[in-house]
């Protein structure tokens, strides 16, 4: 029987969780008149007892199933693995961490089901330290104002999103961030719900100061990589062709002045300007074929997947 529901959960040395989420996830589905579920546990390199844990839930029920990675490839990759595995109509992701509760499942289901393709969860009321909520609170409004999205926590990792959401769709490092905007850009309906959070009890936050500037650079990708990357050309072709107009336009000018006034163009310091803004715009140029013919060779290639599975147990 197909599961309505697949829930992926990345787990990175969460030994002292592992239990009580799938107990709460269980009851939780338990609870709603659906007809099935599944729970993909996907082991990041952990380094504690979190695989046997899982492991231990895996021989008692049967809808738990686990992807092992290798070594630590990061949330974004557990999340691809998660999903390309799963089978359910809807997929759930969910930090194993349980700040965010499974309680709230059921209301993101609710409002899924009002028209949406992905509602994503807004920690309104956040248990998490002052340093870590200031530096969230900036990246999301940074990247409001830099791609115009309108979900207020879309750093939250609980969602829920209909399975053809991710149909074509890679995740790269990074990119679980921005998920919701990505959907946004493609056309999906994204919608939000304010949900509980809870301060961490045990383990310890794989989040630091430094995901800020990750996180500005990784921004960047990700709007190159939604609007640009099966047509670059479209971006380094224009930028060349305004720098090198830009330059000539300028030339032009000097050249006037030079024919009709007898200004001498030696004094001139938008010379050196002209010249640097043509042959930068020749470079753009050049760059966005080049880019555009990367992507035509990746188009046609057999990629495989940046991270490595070391198990799988289904």
């Amino acid at each position: 029987m197909v599961p309505l529901f697949s829930v992926v959960v990345p787990v990175f040395n969460e030994e002292k969780n592992i239990f009580q989420l799938f107990n709460r996830l269980v009851k939780t589905f338990s609870e709603m008149p659906i007809n099935g579920f599944e729970i993909i546990f996907v082991d990041d390199g952990s380094t504690d007892s979190s695989f046997e844990k899982m492991s231990l839930l895996r021989k008692k029920d049967k809808r738990v199933k686990i992807i092992r990675f290798t070594k630590n490839f990061g949330q974004t990759f557990a999340w691809d693995a998660g999903i390309k595995f799963s089978k359910g109509k809807y997929i759930v992701t969910i930090d194993a961490d349980l700040q965010n509760n499974p309680e709230d499942i059921p209301l993101l289901y609710n409002k899924i089901l009002e028209g949406y393709d992905i509602v994503s969860g807004w920690r309104a009321k956040r248990k998490d330290s002052f340093s870590k909520r200031f530096f969230s609170v900036f990246a999301n409004v940074f990247r409001r104002c830099l791609i115009s999205e309108k979900i207020h926590d879309s750093g939250c990792a609980l969602k829920i999103y209909k399975s053809e959401c991710f149909e074509g769709l890679d995740l790269y490092k990074g990119m679980r961030r921005f998920i919701t905007a990505i959907m946004a850009m493609r056309g999906y309906k994204v919608g939000e719900l304010k949900i509980s959070h809870s301060q961490r009890k045990h383990g310890e936050t794989k989040y630091g100061s430094s995901r800020l500037a990750y996180g500005f650079l990784e921004l960047l990708m990700v709007v190159f990589m939604v609007k640009y990357n099966s047509n670059p050309l479209k971006l380094f072709g224009g930028l060349g062709i305004f720098t090198f107009f830009s330059g000539f336009i300028i030339g032009l000018y000097l050249v006037i002045l030079k024919l009709f006034f007898g200004v001498p163009l030696s004094e001139k310091p938008l010379l050196i300007l002209v010249v640097l803004l043509i042959i930068l715009g020749i470079q753009f140029i050049i760059f966005g074929f080049i880019a555009e013919m990367l992507v035509r060779i990746q188009f046609n290639a057999n990629n495989g997947t940046p991270y490595v599975i070391r198990e799988i147990l289904k």
